[in-house]
């Protein structure tokens, strides 16, 4: 699944995709998919083996002090997009998600 997007992602957004590569959980089976963007940034992309949860979370904190995160672990049953929810700027700034 994981080189799949990361096709994708290189065929879509070949512009601002620099490099990718997998971040691994043992020696043989990726763990999530990161995507290098050109502004020194990157995408980490997680997909659990069920495809029942998932985060997409780009890390800008290096860069720019900032983290974006669009996940759906249950603990934050006070969003209205439970468990959907989207960490815009800060682990701490916890807004709905309204991603697909």
């Amino acid at each position: 699944m994981y080189e799949e997007l990361a096709h994708l992602a290189e065929n879509e957004f070949g512009d601002i995709i620099v490099a990718w590569h997998f971040i691994y959980r043992r020696a043989s089976i990726p763990l999530k998919l990161r995507l290098q963007i050109r502004d020194e940034t990157y995408i980490d992309i997680w997909v659990s083996d069920s495809a029942d949860r998932y985060s997409y979370h780009w890390e800008q904190r290096a860069v720019k002090g900032l983290i974006h995160r669009h996940d759906n672990a249950p603990d934050h049953p006070e969003i209205s997009t439970f468990p959907k929810h989207f960490h815009d700027g800060s682990e701490e700034n916890i807004r709905p998600s309204n991603i697909s």
